[in-house]
Protein backbone atom coordinates (compact mmCIF):
# COMPACT_ATOMS: atom_id res chain seq x y z
CA UNK A 1 0.00 0.00 0.00
CA UNK A 2 1.54 3.36 -1.43
CA UNK A 3 1.72 5.69 2.03
CA UNK A 4 0.68 9.29 0.43
CA UNK A 5 0.44 11.94 2.54
CA UNK A 6 -2.98 14.24 2.62
CA UNK A 7 -1.37 17.69 2.99
CA UNK A 8 1.25 19.06 0.49
CA UNK A 9 4.36 20.86 0.70
CA UNK A 10 2.44 24.45 -0.27
CA UNK A 11 -0.49 23.82 2.42
CA UNK A 12 2.25 23.42 5.16
CA UNK A 13 3.77 26.22 3.93
CA UNK A 14 0.46 28.08 4.40
CA UNK A 15 -0.26 26.72 7.71
CA UNK A 16 3.37 27.78 9.47
CA UNK A 17 3.18 31.11 8.52
CA UNK A 18 0.70 31.66 11.36
CA UNK A 19 1.08 27.74 13.28
CA UNK A 20 4.96 26.89 13.59
CA UNK A 21 5.97 23.03 13.56
CA UNK A 22 5.89 21.04 14.78
CA UNK A 23 1.98 20.20 14.92
CA UNK A 24 -0.43 17.46 14.76
CA UNK A 25 -2.78 17.41 11.87
CA UNK A 26 -6.01 15.89 11.31
CA UNK A 27 -7.87 15.28 7.84
CA UNK A 28 -11.68 16.21 8.55
CA UNK A 29 -13.00 14.55 4.84
CA UNK A 30 -10.83 11.07 5.76
CA UNK A 31 -12.33 10.89 9.41
CA UNK A 32 -15.98 11.38 7.84
CA UNK A 33 -15.50 9.11 4.81
CA UNK A 34 -14.48 6.26 7.73
CA UNK A 35 -17.27 6.54 9.87
CA UNK A 36 -19.47 6.24 7.17
CA UNK A 37 -17.34 3.19 5.85
CA UNK A 38 -17.60 1.43 9.30
CA UNK A 39 -21.18 2.09 9.71
CA UNK A 40 -22.47 0.41 6.51
CA UNK A 41 -19.99 -2.49 7.19
CA UNK A 42 -22.45 -3.30 10.35
CA UNK A 43 -25.32 -1.77 8.53
CA UNK A 44 -27.10 -5.33 8.70
CA UNK A 45 -27.42 -4.81 12.34
CA UNK A 46 -30.07 -2.25 13.30
CA UNK A 47 -29.04 -1.17 16.49
CA UNK A 48 -25.18 -0.86 16.06
CA UNK A 49 -23.12 1.84 17.46
CA UNK A 50 -19.42 2.62 17.09
CA UNK A 51 -17.59 4.40 20.42
CA UNK A 52 -15.06 6.38 19.69
CA UNK A 53 -11.72 5.53 21.81
CA UNK A 54 -11.69 9.15 23.29
CA UNK A 55 -8.14 7.65 24.86
CA UNK A 56 -6.66 7.99 21.00
CA UNK A 57 -7.63 11.37 20.48
CA UNK A 58 -8.99 13.70 22.92
CA UNK A 59 -9.98 16.36 21.31
CA UNK A 60 -13.79 17.52 21.32
CA UNK A 61 -13.45 18.92 18.10
CA UNK A 62 -12.42 15.74 17.01
CA UNK A 63 -15.39 14.07 19.07
CA UNK A 64 -17.85 16.47 17.57
CA UNK A 65 -17.01 15.60 14.25
CA UNK A 66 -17.54 12.03 15.16
CA UNK A 67 -20.71 12.73 16.85
CA UNK A 68 -22.02 14.42 13.78
CA UNK A 69 -21.51 11.00 11.65
CA UNK A 70 -23.96 9.46 14.76
CA UNK A 71 -20.71 8.04 16.67
CA UNK A 72 -20.95 7.87 20.41
CA UNK A 73 -17.58 8.03 22.83
CA UNK A 74 -16.11 5.06 24.83
CA UNK A 75 -14.39 6.81 27.89
CA UNK A 76 -11.79 5.46 30.76
CA UNK A 77 -11.43 8.53 32.68
CA UNK A 78 -13.63 11.50 34.74
CA UNK A 79 -12.02 13.44 32.36
CA UNK A 80 -13.00 11.57 29.38
CA UNK A 81 -16.28 11.71 30.64
CA UNK A 82 -16.44 15.36 30.92
CA UNK A 83 -14.93 16.03 27.58
CA UNK A 84 -18.08 13.51 26.26
CA UNK A 85 -20.28 15.84 28.08
CA UNK A 86 -19.09 19.02 26.88
CA UNK A 87 -19.74 17.99 23.39
CA UNK A 88 -23.25 17.16 23.79
CA UNK A 89 -22.92 13.04 24.37
CA UNK A 90 -24.90 11.66 27.57
CA UNK A 91 -26.76 8.43 27.98
CA UNK A 92 -26.37 5.37 26.30
CA UNK A 93 -23.84 7.50 23.55
CA UNK A 94 -21.31 7.09 26.48
CA UNK A 95 -19.82 3.71 27.40
CA UNK A 96 -17.71 3.85 30.67
CA UNK A 97 -14.90 1.48 30.15
CA UNK A 98 -12.37 1.87 33.35
CA UNK A 99 -10.16 -0.19 35.64
CA UNK A 100 -9.48 0.75 39.27
CA UNK A 101 -12.00 3.01 39.30
CA UNK A 102 -11.53 5.61 41.67
CA UNK A 103 -15.56 6.22 43.00
CA UNK A 104 -16.32 9.76 41.30
CA UNK A 105 -15.57 8.21 38.18
CA UNK A 106 -18.46 5.84 38.93
CA UNK A 107 -20.65 8.24 39.81
CA UNK A 108 -20.39 11.38 37.19
CA UNK A 109 -20.70 8.13 34.92
CA UNK A 110 -23.66 7.27 36.53
CA UNK A 111 -24.54 10.88 36.38
CA UNK A 112 -24.76 10.97 32.50
CA UNK A 113 -26.18 7.92 32.19
CA UNK A 114 -23.48 6.17 30.82
CA UNK A 115 -23.50 2.36 29.88
CA UNK A 116 -20.98 1.46 32.57
CA UNK A 117 -18.39 -1.74 31.60
CA UNK A 118 -17.79 -3.17 34.93
CA UNK A 119 -14.19 -4.57 34.63
CA UNK A 120 -13.62 -7.18 37.85
CA UNK A 121 -16.81 -8.64 39.82
CA UNK A 122 -15.77 -6.75 42.86
CA UNK A 123 -16.60 -3.42 41.37
CA UNK A 124 -20.10 -3.58 41.98
CA UNK A 125 -20.17 -4.25 45.61
CA UNK A 126 -17.71 -1.20 45.35
CA UNK A 127 -20.12 0.73 43.20
CA UNK A 128 -22.94 -0.53 46.17
CA UNK A 129 -20.92 1.19 48.46
CA UNK A 130 -20.28 4.41 46.91
CA UNK A 131 -24.17 4.75 46.46
CA UNK A 132 -23.90 5.17 42.79
CA UNK A 133 -27.29 3.97 41.19
CA UNK A 134 -27.34 0.86 39.36
CA UNK A 135 -29.00 1.56 35.92
CA UNK A 136 -31.01 -0.40 33.52
CA UNK A 137 -28.99 -1.51 31.24
CA UNK A 138 -25.35 -2.38 32.36
CA UNK A 139 -22.13 -4.08 31.13
CA UNK A 140 -19.19 -6.39 32.15
CA UNK A 141 -16.03 -7.47 30.84
CA UNK A 142 -14.79 -10.95 29.89
CA UNK A 143 -11.17 -12.26 29.62
CA UNK A 144 -11.11 -15.96 28.40
CA UNK A 145 -7.57 -16.49 29.27
CA UNK A 146 -5.03 -18.82 27.60
CA UNK A 147 -3.93 -17.42 24.19
CA UNK A 148 -5.98 -15.67 21.60
CA UNK A 149 -5.00 -17.52 18.76
CA UNK A 150 -5.71 -16.96 14.81
CA UNK A 151 -5.00 -19.67 12.31
CA UNK A 152 -2.35 -21.04 14.68
CA UNK A 153 -0.73 -18.08 15.12
CA UNK A 154 -0.80 -16.35 19.04
CA UNK A 155 -2.08 -12.77 18.61
CA UNK A 156 -2.28 -12.11 22.38
CA UNK A 157 -1.98 -13.35 25.75
CA UNK A 158 -5.62 -12.79 27.61
CA UNK A 159 -4.33 -14.62 30.43
CA UNK A 160 -1.72 -11.87 30.78
CA UNK A 161 -4.08 -8.97 31.12
CA UNK A 162 -4.69 -7.01 33.63
CA UNK A 163 -8.76 -6.48 32.18
CA UNK A 164 -11.84 -8.85 32.51
CA UNK A 165 -13.76 -11.45 34.74
CA UNK A 166 -13.66 -15.31 34.30
CA UNK A 167 -16.48 -16.60 33.09
CA UNK A 168 -17.50 -18.18 36.60
CA UNK A 169 -17.47 -14.16 37.49
CA UNK A 170 -19.42 -12.91 34.61
CA UNK A 171 -22.24 -15.30 36.23
CA UNK A 172 -21.61 -13.91 39.15
CA UNK A 173 -21.87 -10.65 37.83
CA UNK A 174 -24.92 -10.79 36.19
CA UNK A 175 -26.36 -12.47 39.02
CA UNK A 176 -25.52 -9.48 41.55
CA UNK A 177 -26.55 -6.91 39.16
CA UNK A 178 -29.95 -8.89 38.16
CA UNK A 179 -30.50 -8.47 41.94
CA UNK A 180 -29.55 -4.60 41.99
CA UNK A 181 -32.35 -4.39 39.00
CA UNK A 182 -30.75 -4.69 35.50
CA UNK A 183 -32.97 -5.70 33.23
CA UNK A 184 -30.59 -5.27 29.91
CA UNK A 185 -27.18 -6.65 29.81
CA UNK A 186 -23.75 -6.25 27.64
CA UNK A 187 -20.68 -8.37 26.92
CA UNK A 188 -17.29 -6.91 26.29
CA UNK A 189 -13.96 -8.14 25.60
CA UNK A 190 -10.69 -6.75 24.16
CA UNK A 191 -8.34 -9.77 23.00
CA UNK A 192 -5.48 -8.30 20.66
CA UNK A 193 -4.19 -4.90 19.58
CA UNK A 194 -3.88 -3.60 15.96
CA UNK A 195 -4.54 -6.66 14.28
CA UNK A 196 -4.62 -6.24 10.27
CA UNK A 197 -6.14 -10.25 9.98
CA UNK A 198 -9.08 -10.15 8.82
CA UNK A 199 -10.73 -12.90 11.42
CA UNK A 200 -10.07 -10.79 14.53
CA UNK A 201 -12.83 -9.31 15.22
CA UNK A 202 -15.08 -12.50 13.54
CA UNK A 203 -13.47 -14.98 16.04
CA UNK A 204 -13.91 -12.40 18.68
CA UNK A 205 -17.23 -12.26 18.13
CA UNK A 206 -18.22 -15.99 17.78
CA UNK A 207 -16.53 -15.72 21.44
CA UNK A 208 -18.93 -13.57 22.68
CA UNK A 209 -21.95 -14.63 20.88
CA UNK A 210 -21.56 -18.18 22.42
CA UNK A 211 -20.98 -16.60 25.54
CA UNK A 212 -24.06 -14.46 25.55
CA UNK A 213 -26.24 -17.73 24.32
CA UNK A 214 -25.05 -18.89 27.34
CA UNK A 215 -25.40 -16.86 30.29
CA UNK A 216 -29.07 -15.44 28.89
CA UNK A 217 -29.90 -19.40 29.44
CA UNK A 218 -28.30 -19.78 32.69
CA UNK A 219 -28.52 -16.47 34.72
CA UNK A 220 -31.86 -15.42 32.62
CA UNK A 221 -30.70 -12.49 31.13
CA UNK A 222 -31.80 -10.48 28.12
CA UNK A 223 -28.29 -10.07 26.45
CA UNK A 224 -28.85 -6.30 25.01
CA UNK A 225 -25.25 -5.89 23.22
CA UNK A 226 -22.35 -7.47 22.91
CA UNK A 227 -19.33 -5.05 22.97
CA UNK A 228 -16.47 -6.23 20.36
CA UNK A 229 -14.25 -3.67 21.74
CA UNK A 230 -11.10 -2.51 19.70
CA UNK A 231 -7.87 -4.24 17.97
CA UNK A 232 -9.05 -3.88 14.64
CA UNK A 233 -5.50 -1.93 13.33
CA UNK A 234 -4.36 -0.38 10.38
CA UNK A 235 -1.51 -1.10 7.90
CA UNK A 236 1.52 1.43 9.18
CA UNK A 237 3.80 -0.32 6.82
CA UNK A 238 3.39 -0.09 3.10
CA UNK A 239 3.67 -3.27 2.64
CA UNK A 240 1.08 -4.03 4.77
CA UNK A 241 -2.55 -4.92 3.80
CA UNK A 242 -5.04 -2.79 5.49
CA UNK A 243 -8.16 -4.10 6.78
CA UNK A 244 -11.11 -4.64 5.22
CA UNK A 245 -13.68 -3.31 6.65
CA UNK A 246 -16.74 -4.53 4.78
CA UNK A 247 -15.25 -7.72 4.70
CA UNK A 248 -15.10 -8.21 8.61
CA UNK A 249 -18.68 -6.58 8.77
CA UNK A 250 -19.79 -9.51 7.16
CA UNK A 251 -17.88 -12.43 8.81
CA UNK A 252 -19.26 -11.05 11.99
CA UNK A 253 -22.55 -11.07 10.76
CA UNK A 254 -21.92 -14.90 9.40
CA UNK A 255 -21.25 -15.73 13.22
CA UNK A 256 -24.49 -13.98 14.63
CA UNK A 257 -26.44 -15.85 11.93
CA UNK A 258 -25.08 -18.84 13.05
CA UNK A 259 -25.20 -18.49 16.68
CA UNK A 260 -27.44 -15.81 17.84
CA UNK A 261 -29.93 -16.61 15.56
CA UNK A 262 -31.27 -19.70 16.07
CA UNK A 263 -31.36 -19.16 19.87
CA UNK A 264 -33.59 -16.74 19.78
CA UNK A 265 -31.29 -13.82 19.92
CA UNK A 266 -31.48 -11.90 16.76
CA UNK A 267 -32.37 -8.66 18.78
CA UNK A 268 -28.72 -8.07 19.78
CA UNK A 269 -27.23 -5.10 19.01
CA UNK A 270 -23.31 -4.99 18.08
CA UNK A 271 -21.21 -2.25 19.49
CA UNK A 272 -16.89 -1.26 18.88
CA UNK A 273 -15.13 0.99 20.24
CA UNK A 274 -12.33 1.34 17.31
CA UNK A 275 -9.79 4.53 18.09
CA UNK A 276 -6.67 3.55 16.01
CA UNK A 277 -9.19 2.51 12.86
CA UNK A 278 -11.19 5.42 13.36
CA UNK A 279 -8.08 8.24 13.41
CA UNK A 280 -4.72 6.97 12.92
CA UNK A 281 -4.66 7.38 9.13
CA UNK A 282 -6.24 10.28 8.86
CA UNK A 283 -3.76 12.16 11.81
CA UNK A 284 0.23 12.72 10.91
CA UNK A 285 2.98 14.78 12.24
CA UNK A 286 4.08 17.95 10.65
CA UNK A 287 7.87 18.87 11.71
CA UNK A 288 10.58 20.77 10.34
CA UNK A 289 14.08 19.63 9.93
CA UNK A 290 16.39 21.85 11.91
CA UNK A 291 20.25 20.20 12.07
CA UNK A 292 22.01 17.28 10.48
CA UNK A 293 24.98 15.49 11.96
CA UNK A 294 27.59 12.79 10.17
CA UNK A 295 29.80 10.92 12.79
CA UNK A 296 29.21 6.98 12.74
CA UNK A 297 26.27 7.23 11.15
CA UNK A 298 23.95 10.16 9.55
CA UNK A 299 21.91 12.11 11.62
CA UNK A 300 18.60 14.39 10.96
CA UNK A 301 17.18 15.95 14.22
CA UNK A 302 13.32 17.32 13.71
CA UNK A 303 12.01 20.17 15.96
CA UNK A 304 9.65 17.35 17.02
CA UNK A 305 10.27 14.45 19.59
CA UNK A 306 9.46 11.59 20.89
CA UNK A 307 7.23 13.87 23.49
CA UNK A 308 5.45 15.01 20.70
CA UNK A 309 5.30 11.14 19.30
CA UNK A 310 6.22 8.46 22.11
CA UNK A 311 5.44 4.94 20.29
CA UNK A 312 8.46 4.82 18.36
CA UNK A 313 10.93 5.40 21.17
CA UNK A 314 8.39 3.34 23.36
CA UNK A 315 8.29 -0.02 21.53
CA UNK A 316 10.04 1.00 18.19
CA UNK A 317 6.55 0.94 16.26
CA UNK A 318 7.42 1.79 13.22
CA UNK A 319 5.27 5.37 11.39
CA UNK A 320 6.17 6.37 7.45
CA UNK A 321 8.02 9.40 6.87
CA UNK A 322 7.42 11.76 3.79
CA UNK A 323 9.63 14.50 2.78
CA UNK A 324 7.40 16.96 1.45
CA UNK A 325 8.23 18.28 -2.04
CA UNK A 326 10.43 15.05 -2.21
CA UNK A 327 7.75 12.19 -2.92
CA UNK A 328 9.24 11.57 -6.17
CA UNK A 329 13.15 11.50 -5.23
CA UNK A 330 14.30 8.47 -5.02
CA UNK A 331 15.49 7.25 -1.44
CA UNK A 332 19.03 6.67 -1.60
CA UNK A 333 20.38 8.09 1.59
CA UNK A 334 19.89 6.22 5.21
CA UNK A 335 19.27 7.71 8.07
CA UNK A 336 18.15 8.04 11.77
CA UNK A 337 15.38 10.74 12.36
CA UNK A 338 15.62 12.08 15.93
CA UNK A 339 14.05 14.55 18.11
CA UNK A 340 15.84 16.32 20.80
CA UNK A 341 15.57 14.51 24.15
CA UNK A 342 18.57 13.50 26.43
CA UNK A 343 17.18 10.18 25.57
CA UNK A 344 19.02 7.70 22.85
CA UNK A 345 15.82 5.97 22.00
CA UNK A 346 14.45 9.57 20.90
CA UNK A 347 14.12 8.33 17.26
CA UNK A 348 11.04 8.24 14.71
CA UNK A 349 13.25 5.90 12.26
CA UNK A 350 16.31 4.28 12.48
CA UNK A 351 18.25 3.12 9.39
CA UNK A 352 15.65 4.31 7.30
CA UNK A 353 16.08 4.78 3.46
CA UNK A 354 14.88 8.73 2.70
CA UNK A 355 15.50 11.02 -0.48
CA UNK A 356 18.66 13.13 0.42
CA UNK A 357 17.26 15.96 3.72
CA UNK A 358 18.08 19.06 3.78
CA UNK A 359 17.71 21.49 6.96
CA UNK A 360 14.73 22.90 6.32
CA UNK A 361 12.70 20.49 4.62
CA UNK A 362 9.41 19.51 6.11
CA UNK A 363 8.77 15.86 6.71
CA UNK A 364 5.21 14.61 7.79
CA UNK A 365 5.28 11.53 10.17
CA UNK A 366 2.08 9.14 8.82
CA UNK A 367 -0.44 7.80 11.17
CA UNK A 368 -0.34 9.61 14.01
CA UNK A 369 -4.09 10.28 14.63
CA UNK A 370 -4.79 8.07 17.06
CA UNK A 371 -2.18 7.82 20.15
CA UNK A 372 -0.26 10.06 18.92
CA UNK A 373 -0.49 13.66 20.79
CA UNK A 374 -2.62 12.01 23.32
CA UNK A 375 0.78 9.78 24.59
CA UNK A 376 2.59 13.34 24.70
CA UNK A 377 4.75 14.37 27.67
CA UNK A 378 6.86 17.13 29.37
CA UNK A 379 10.31 15.36 29.44
CA UNK A 380 12.98 17.69 29.22
CA UNK A 381 10.41 20.69 29.71
CA UNK A 382 9.80 20.28 25.83
CA UNK A 383 6.47 22.02 25.29
CA UNK A 384 3.25 19.64 23.65
CA UNK A 385 2.38 21.13 20.04
CA UNK A 386 -1.00 22.51 18.33
CA UNK A 387 -3.38 20.62 17.30
CA UNK A 388 -4.80 21.33 13.18
CA UNK A 389 -7.74 20.65 11.78
CA UNK A 390 -7.56 20.44 8.06
CA UNK A 391 -11.47 21.03 6.85
CA UNK A 392 -13.46 19.73 4.36
CA UNK A 393 -13.49 22.98 2.08
CA UNK A 394 -9.47 23.25 2.69
CA UNK A 395 -9.18 25.93 5.39
CA UNK A 396 -7.34 25.26 8.50
CA UNK A 397 -8.89 25.31 12.31
CA UNK A 398 -6.09 25.13 14.98
CA UNK A 399 -8.15 22.89 17.55
CA UNK A 400 -5.88 23.04 20.44
CA UNK A 401 -2.92 25.37 20.71
CA UNK A 402 0.72 24.99 21.30
CA UNK A 403 2.15 24.84 25.35
CA UNK A 404 3.58 27.73 26.13
CA UNK A 405 6.06 28.31 29.23
CA UNK A 406 3.25 29.51 31.31
CA UNK A 407 1.48 26.37 31.07
CA UNK A 408 3.97 24.09 31.84
CA UNK A 409 4.82 26.45 35.28
CA UNK A 410 0.92 26.77 35.98
CA UNK A 411 1.16 24.47 38.47
CA UNK A 412 3.78 25.46 40.22
CA UNK A 413 3.66 28.23 42.99
CA UNK A 414 7.35 29.54 42.76
CA UNK A 415 8.17 33.24 42.43
CA UNK A 416 9.39 34.28 38.45
CA UNK A 417 7.86 31.58 37.06
CA UNK A 418 4.39 32.54 36.71
CA UNK A 419 5.20 35.28 33.90
CA UNK A 420 7.28 33.44 32.02
CA UNK A 421 7.04 33.40 28.40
Amino acid sequence: MEKKPFVTLEQVKEMTASYPTPFHLYDEKGIRENARKLKAAFAWNPNFHEYFAVKATPNPYIMDILKSEGIGADCSSYTELLMSDAVGLKGHDIMFSSNVTPAEDFKKAAELGAIINFDDVSLIDFYEEIGAPFLETMCCRYNPGGNFTLHNEIMDTPKDAKYGMTKEQMKEAFTKLKAHGVKHFGIHAFLASNTVALGYYPKLARILFELAVELSKEVGVHIAFVNLSGGVGIAYRPDQEPNDIMAIGAAVKEAYDEVLVPAGMDDVAIFTELGRFMLAPYGCLVAKVLHEKHIWKDYVGLDACAANLMRPAMYGAYHHITVLGKENEPCDHMYDVTGGLCENNDKFAIDRMLPKIDIGDYVVIHDTGAHGFSMGYNYNGKLRSAELLLKEDGTVKQIRRAETPQDYFATLDYPGLKDEK
